[in-house]
């Protein structure tokens, strides 16, 4: 539904109202006193997020630079980890009424905070508001003078006149054709195409493919199963501890993410994240084969013995002087994962489409990537009662190797690249290197800065954004 509201009210409107049911959520929290009540706020909170992909995600993305985009929407998975962790910590400290109470000073500061920045010039320009689109851009560039920003200006509206003549040859086209067929179909209908077309489907199976990799990697499992999973292999150090430092290293992983995008680049830091949390849990699988840990001991018998006899057999087992490799590298797993891998989909969506379904597509992918959250959770168990521990593992380890090798030849460098570029090489009109283009960063006050540097790129100047 983000998609749905965020094209029609813009992304900074729908980015306030989204706060309004998060703090009906949290006070609903604190008042309550019925379990009934404590679900109905954690669904409020559920639809809440979900609402807020698509303008965030579009938002960030249509109001940054090239050189600064990967950086700038991977902070959105640094603040979520951010805010898991200040959960922690706070439960550490007071009682959770009082905790979703501190909570509600959020959404309020977010709503009177977005008053004061300006909405997306793309979504201005396409809504025919050319002055604040201006002044939006001017804003944006470090409050500039608006006249600073007209080439910038100009090049935005070139390339959304590109795509609506495109657009508008498509519709003649299928005019003409039902004029032969006696037929006229629906403007909804007409807009329902736009879903069905290369430019959409292409951007749409790659992000899809992302989002897979990113909760059938393990990482989803382990963030919601750690405590089992710490307790079943023996880990040396308290299985509550080792979530906390999961949190920790999670976080971490986003920071390393947010300085060296920019560097290495979405596909490297992707394939590093992707191929080094694969090779973690085929070691922790294979321990645990050796180990003869198969299935979790508090729900199921060994090979018709009990957990007792399954604990016994551990005990005995001549390695157990190296019960740190599990610990070790499931942490390390974590930490990879939020380099890269947990952080691309999120970062992609907000590119790789067209801005004329740019909404409501990323919104399509958020979805898209919670059914495999909730897949990748609602079946581990099952998993592992089928293929055991060590197999699930394997698989894990097995998926994420595999990906690595899919992305290599599917994944075009963004980083860099103007939403234009990214668009029209989803489109095949063009193809984008695999080059991360790097701009160097001149030094200089909001007051001079030109906000717009021509970057001649196939014989045309493209906008910064």
């Amino acid at each position: 539904m983000s998609g749905a509201i965020t094209q029609p009210l813009g992304r900074k409107r729908a980015m306030q109202l989204v706060n309004i049911p998060f703090l009906t959520a949290w006070l609903l929290f604190h008042f309550s006193e019925e379990p009934w009540q404590i679900f109905l706020a954690l669904s409020i909170t559920g639809v809440s997020g979900g609402l807020l992909e698509a303008p965030v995600l579009t938002y960030v993305a249509e109001i940054t630079q090239p050189h600064l985009r990967g950086i700038l929407s991977s902070t959105s998975s640094m603040a979520v980890m951010l805010g898991i962790l200040s959960q922690f910590l706070l439960g550490a400290l007071l009682r959770w009424r009082t905790i979703v109470l501190i909570n509600c000073a959020v959404p309020i500061l977010s709503f009177v905070l977005l008053i004061f920045v300006p909405e997306t010039p793309i979504w201005l320009i396409s809504k025919k508001k050319f002055d604040e689109a201006r002044k939006s851009i001017a804003w944006l560039r470090g409050w500039v003078p608006v006249q600073n920003v007209e080439n910038e200006f100009q090049e935005l509206c070139k390339q959304r006149l590109q795509e609506e003549t495109r657009h508008v040859k498509s519709e003649l086209t299928e005019d003409l054709t039902n004029k032969m067929d006696g037929t006229k179909k629906p403007s909804n209908i007409e807009n329902l195409k736009l879903y069905s077309t290369k430019q959409f489907l292409w951007p749409y199976f790659v992000v899809s493919l992302v989002f897979f990799l990113s909760h059938f990697n393990g990482n989803t499992t382990l963030q919601i199963y750690a405590i089992k999973i710490f307790s079943t292999l023996k880990t040396p150090i308290d299985k509550y501890y080792a979530t906390v430092i999961l949190g920790i290293v999670q976080f971490l992983g986003c920071i390393i993410c947010v300085v060296f995008v920019n560097i290495l680049g979405k596909r490297t830091i992707n394939f590093i994240s992707l191929l080094g949390s694969g090779i973690c849990f085929i070691v922790v699988a294979t321990y645990a084969y050796f180990i003869d840990v198969k299935y979790f001991e508090d729900t199921v018998k060994i090979n018709g013995t009990s957990n007792a006899t399954h604990e016994s057999t551990f005990n005995e087992v001549p390695i157990q002087d190296f019960r740190w490799i599990p610990v070790t590298f499931l942490v390390a797993s974590a930490f990879l994962s939020y380099v890269g891998i947990k952080i691309l989909p999120w970062i992609l969506t907000g590119e790789v489409y067209f801005s004329k379904v740019r909404a409501t597509a990323s919104g399509i992918s958020g979805g898209t990537g919670y059914i495999f959250s909730f897949l990748a959770n609602k079946i581990f168990l099952s998993m592992v009662s089928c293929f055991t521990l060590p197999g699930v593992f394997w698989f894990y380890g097995t998926v994420s190797v595999v990906g690595t090798i899919l992305l290599y030849f599917l994944l075009p460098e963004t980083e860099g690249k103007s939403l234009f570029e990214i668009t029209e090489h989803f489109a095949g009109r063009n193809n984008l290197t695999n080059s991360v283009r790097r701009k160097k960063i001149q030094h200089s006050s909001g007051k001079n800065n030109e906000a717009f540097e021509p970057d001649i790129h196939n014989g045309h100047v493209e906008s910064r954004l």
